[in-house]
């Protein structure tokens, strides 16, 4: 077991249009077994950047984990080639090394931020990341004309071509270069970067996955875990609309939430309800905002919101949205 990682004090970021912090920024995509709690990291690619975007390294390993690889079929790595490979602990002091004193920067960045932490706390130790920045965000604050928030659509935007979708290196080398045009875009137009702080996930979804097993098989890992639904108490706000991008929400409106995520599902809905907002169960053309992190996937809830034209953001931006909303006009 390694000893945990010393928590130093990081340069304190600028908050300024662009600003960032410590040595630069570590851009980091990894494939898992799943999208639960549970789930466990297979492979990790890892480009370092210079504070001003420029690829100074890259790092990629593959990660046993001790299970099941989950939908090979999206990411390729069977159990055989997965069986050689390292553990978590054994490549956690190396990975640690190439986050150090660098925001994290990801296509939706809670989620490979949740993952990773986990990863680091089953081992007993923690990632050595202060701040965090989801490449979803900064798109949506840089106003890019994407027709979704697909990795594929922003390499598409910039002219960056993907040569193999769902490896983690790849995925980490297509974020890269499509990273340092966004950032001169952030630092020329006056955008605000949207660090978020990393706090250390404890929740590794162990006892959730032990009841499933005693209960009978579990479902699929990259499916949703059934879990019965809350009852809440009725919004006291009436609706007043759609969401509309660049603006920030307002109390009442009706928020759908589907498909696996990275917080809490319950946590998520608990603060939005507390932010005075409607979670919706459904999706209708009363809809204000649908929230997930596969916007084109098929599940109901998606398939009604494309239908609809009902706006959609993922899982990091919606909690940036939850920051700040704006009182109902009528309160």
């Amino acid at each position: 077991m390694y000893a945990p990682f010393p928590t130093s004090p990081f340069p304190a970021p600028r908050t300024g249009p662009g600003g960032d912090a410590g040595r630069g920024f570590a851009v980091v995509d990894v494939e898992t077994t799943g999208l639960g709690r549970s789930d466990r990291v297979i492979s990790a690619g890892v480009y370092q950047l210079d504070p001003d975007g420029e690829i100074t390294d890259h790092w990629y390993t593959l990660v046993n984990p001790e299970r099941d690889p989950g939908p090979v079929w999206i990411h390729g790595l069977t159990s055989e080639t997965l069986a050689g490979a390292p553990t978590f602990p054994e490549i956690a002091a190396e990975f640690a090394e190439r986050l150090r004193e660098r925001v994290l920067v990801a296509h939706n960045a809670l989620f490979d931020w949740n993952m990773i932490s986990r990863e680091f706390s089953r081992a007993g130790l923690r990632a050595p990341v202060e701040q965090r920045l989801c490449t979803m965000v900064l798109a949506r604050d840089l106003r890019l004309p994407l027709p979704n928030g697909k990795l594929s659509s922003l390499a598409a935007h910039f002219g960056v071509h993907q040569r193999r979708a769902h490896h983690a290196l790849d995925d980490a080398r297509v974020l890269a270069e499509v990273f340092r045009p966004s950032l001169e875009l952030a630092r020329s137009g006056g955008v605000p970067l949207p660090l978020t702080a990393c706090v250390a996930v404890t929740d590794l979804g162990e006892d959730a996955s032990a009841s499933a097993t005693a209960a009978g098989p579990a479902r699929g890992s990259w499916g949703s875990s059934y879990r019965p639904g809350r009852k809440r108490p009725p919004c006291p706000h009436p609706n007043p609309g759609r969401w509309v991008d660049g603006s920030p929400l307002v109390q009442g409106m009706r928020v759908a939430i589907t498909g696996d995520t990275a917080t809490d599902r319950e946590l998520l809905e608990d603060r939005a309800t507390e932010a005075g907002l409607h979670i919706a169960s459904s999706v209708s053309r009363l809809t204000s905002l649908l929230v997930t992190n596969e916007p084109g996937s098929w599940s109901g809830k998606a398939r009604k919101a494309r239908e609809y034209g009902t706006p959609v953001v993922g899982e990091d931006a919606f909690l940036q949205l939850l920051r700040e909303v704006a009182p109902h006009p009528g309160a």
